[in-house]
């Protein structure tokens, strides 16, 4: 399975992000599925993809131009996608993704799984959806789609397969079934 997963270029303050994102690639490379991600050495991103071939997986970075030319690629992956733009960075990470995660991140992590939550709705895509809620990190995201459905400007059945798992064991749970 290649698993899409959406996150920082730093690392945030909770040192349990660390822990984790290497623990999910570590999951990822070890069990033969391979990853998809944003392409950078910095931060959670390059946290998650160091483990993910360490751990003897494939490791995608798909990256517009404009970070290649600050230096921001991470040079001992598999294969490194260039994009002309963030638009067709985020169109090729779906492309390429069978499941989909957003590990705690800022706008750019949200901008990304936000459109995988509507194509999801549109039904323009039928795969896993994943927000790993590491700490409550996506509770209030949780609320607000809650919110939408008590509000009838969404349906639970639009919301049917975005999942929010609260550790690893979960995600593991969600990928089999």
């Amino acid at each position: 399975m290649t698993i899409t997963v959406y996150l920082g270029s730093t690392e945030g303050r909770d040192p349990a992000f660390k822990t984790a994102v290497r623990e999910l690639g570590t999951w990822i490379g070890a069990n033969g599925h391979s990853l998809v991600y944003g392409g950078s050495k910095c931060g959670l991103m390059g946290e998650l993809a160091e483990s993910v071939l360490q751990a003897g997986g494939e490791v995608t970075g798909v990256e517009p131009q404009f970070f290649i030319d600050a230096g921001l690629e991470y040079d001992a992956i598999t294969r490194l996608i260039v994009t002309q733009d963030m638009s067709e960075r985020r169109a090729k990470m779906i492309e390429l993704g069978d499941a989909f995660i957003a590990f705690p991140g800022g706008v750019g992590t949200l901008e990304e799984i936000s459109e995988v939550i509507n194509k999801k709705a549109m039904r323009h895509l039928d795969a896993p959806c994943i927000l790993y809620n590491l700490n409550g990190y996506y509770n209030d995201l949780h609320a607000m789609l809650d919110h939408m459905v008590e509000m009838e400007l969404c349906t639970k059945e639009k919301l049917r397969g975005v999942c929010f798992a609260d550790g690893l064991a979960q995600i593991r749970d969600i990928l089999k079934g």
